[in-house]
């Protein structure tokens, strides 16, 4: 049950805080966190499996550490890829990256295209348009981050072990 809700769940309100504020709670990677202790030791997972896993997420806490410090991603996209790293371990790892850049920059020419053209007045009302719109606001890229941890998911050892 840990493996069928968490995961999904907390990337789903990551996407949307991300799109409606910006931001990402520290709560939404602690969840996961806490949700792969729970599912791996539910799933009797060894210990030097969950070693892998956690050498997984430190791997990319550091290098989204080092974007972050140079200013191009924000803490809780740093924050949101190590936990999602940490749910994927190696294996997925590398599928992760790559299917993150890719819909990332996807989002980014959407968000670019769109703020290059003026929204209507009735758009513009709303707050969380209006800052998607500004050419001053970064990119939501934690959309990105839980669009790429949904679709490789549904490959890893949690989800096909379950099918029949």
């Amino acid at each position: 049950m840990v493996v069928q809700l968490v995961f999904p769940l907390a990337m789903a309100f990551a996407a949307a805080s991300d799109l409606l504020t910006m931001r990402i709670s520290n709560k939404v990677s602690l969840a996961l966190v806490a949700g792969f202790a729970l599912a791996a030791l539910g799933a009797g997972l060894p210990l030097a499996a969950i070693g892998w896993h956690l050498a997984a997420a430190a791997l990319v806490f550091a290098v989204c550490f080092g974007f972050f410090a140079a200013g191009w991603m924000g803490g809780g996209d740093a924050k949101l890829a190590s936990a999602t790293a940490l749910w994927l371990g190696w294996s997925h790892v590398l599928d992760y990256a790559v299917s993150a850049s890719l819909l990332g920059g996807l989002l980014t020419l959407v968000l670019l295209s769109a703020r290059a053209v003026p929204l209507p007045a009735m758009l513009m009302r709303q707050d969380w348009v209006a800052r998607l719109h500004c050419a001053k606001t970064g990119i939501p890229y934690g959309i990105a981050l839980a669009a790429a941890g949904l679709l490789v998911y549904p490959n890893t050892a949690w989800m096909t072990a379950l099918q029949p």
